[in-house]
């Protein structure tokens, strides 16, 4: 990374596989039932609670409750602030991938005297 500028920001709360994974899967759709979040996650019903009552209370996620028939169900959809938070950290992402390739680019090919003899 350049010394000049900052480090990328990321997101403490995104930045564990599986809360990455939701957040994801729910960019991508306008609202998803719980059922289908933890299928597309593939996680546990209790993890997919945990992460959603944690997203939740940092108001990165919308959990909507109500009937289909007789049955209670769950959707849930990203808020403004979840998509804001998801945005930035897949760029910050970005920024430490391409920071690192530009580095090791810096390094130059190896020289043809340090390959392996075949």
């Amino acid at each position: 990374m350049s010394s000049d500028a900052p480090p990328p920001a990321l997101d403490p709360l995104i930045q564990y596989p599986t809360r990455l994974a939701v957040m994801a899967f729910l960019s991508g759709c306008a609202e998803a039932e719980f059922s289908a979040v933890r299928n597309g996650c593939q996680v546990s019903d209790s993890a997919l609670s945990k992460i959603i009552s944690l997203l939740e209370s940092a108001s990165y996620v919308v959990v909507r409750k109500g009937y289909v028939g007789k049955r209670p169900r769950t959707w849930l959809s990203l808020s403004g602030q979840g998509r804001t938070a998801l945005t930035g950290h897949l760029a910050a992402l970005q920024r430490i991938a391409a920071d690192a390739a530009a580095l090791g680019s810096a390094l130059g090919a190896p020289s043809p005297q340090a390959a392996p003899n075949s």
